[in-house]
């Protein structure tokens, strides 16, 4: 039975099986389907469900084997299992020229809707903060879709702010992002190990 379609029940029983390690290139095609079904579940009436529905994983897959097998000290993913099944990832990269006047992003945040709100979304970003934080990067920012209220709430409720709006085009989509920082990305890992609530 595959991860998406398990019932987790109670959040206590996820929390205590959850393995935050480096993502490998095996991890592909994991990573792309956590990516395509966060996407539909997170972007419906965001992104229109034409092209939700058209997303392949085999695309993001591809993507993400070569993202993975580009060696760089400049970034990182990690994914989330629980019982061996990855059930979400998050990336972020030092910046070679900054942006918004922050040295680090986070590229990537995406969860298996049957695991969010668990306290999975709070560990990964901690992990990629203290990677980049122990690669000298002294901030870090995220870009969010605009109308994606549980992200900014996610952010915010972890100390973001609010930065900057702008459109962009996406696959020829023009939608609208926002931009979240921290100053201070010791305050993020700092944060440690989630509560449950997070």
């Amino acid at each position: 039975m595959s991860v998406s379609s398990k019932d987790y029940g109670n959040v206590t029983n996820i929390v205590g099986q959850i393995t935050i390690r480096p993502a490998v290139v095996a991890d592909a095609d994991a990573i792309a389907r956590v990516r395509v079904e966060s996407w539909r579940a997170s972007y419906r009436g965001i992104v229109p469900d034409a092209y939700l529905d058209s997303m392949k994983t085999e695309d993001s897959s591809r993507l993400w084997a070569r993202v993975l097998g580009a060696a760089s000290d400049a970034a990182c993913t990690f994914v989330a299992e629980v019982d061996g099944e990855v059930v979400g990832f998050a990336a972020g990269i030092t910046l070679a020229e900054p942006k918004l006047d922050f040295d680090a992003e986070l590229t990537a945040l995406y969860l298996l809707p049957s695991v969010q709100r668990a306290g999975i979304g709070r560990r990964l970003l901690v992990k990629v903060a203290a990677t980049l934080a122990a690669a000298g990067a002294p901030d870090m920012l995220v870009w969010v879709l605009a109308q994606n209220r549980k992200a900014r709430d996610f952010f915010e409720g972890l100390g973001a702010q609010l930065l900057a709006e702008q459109t962009f085009n996406w696959d020829e989509l023009d939608l609208v992002e926002v931009a979240y920082g921290w100053t201070d990305i010791a305050s993020i890992v700092a944060s440690g190990t989630p509560s449950l609530a997070q």
